[in-house]
């Protein structure tokens, strides 16, 4: 019922910004509760963040909050998630997911029916 696309990844020095985008196809992206997750090397895919499709109710892990921010327009049909202060350690492939009908508290990857390819995100020093 959805694709999505992820973009805007790469290389940035610790303590910079990077601004992701999820692109999703279809005309029913503001039905859908999105999120982000992340994977590095040699580790498990990991919860970042979600947003809710209609009250824009947000959710954020221990290690990113007060550091990224997600919002989404549903006009563009775009999720995107505002990364500040970034570390060595925030240095994965994002992935964007989505969900018609949430389950749990939507911090868990089984939480998801639809994924993006992810984008690579580097933060040097």
């Amino acid at each position: 019922q959805v694709q999505l696309v992820e973009s805007g990844g790469g290389l940035v020095q610790a303590g910079g910004s990077l601004r992701l985008s999820c692109a999703a196809s279809g005309r029913t992206f503001s039905t859908y509760a999105m999120g982000w997750f992340r994977q590095a090397p040699g580790k498990e895919r990991e919860f970042v963040t979600s947003i809710t499709r209609s009250s824009g109710i947000t959710y954020y892990a221990d290690s990113v909050k007060g550091r990224f921010t997600i919002s989404r327009d549903n006009a563009k049909n775009t999720v995107y998630l505002q990364m500040n202060s970034l570390k060595p350690e925030d240095t994965a492939v994002y992935y964007c997911a989505a969900v018609q009908t949430p389950r749990g508290i939507l911090n868990t990857r089984g939480s998801y029916d639809y994924w993006g390819q992810g984008t690579q995100v580097t933060v040097s020093s």
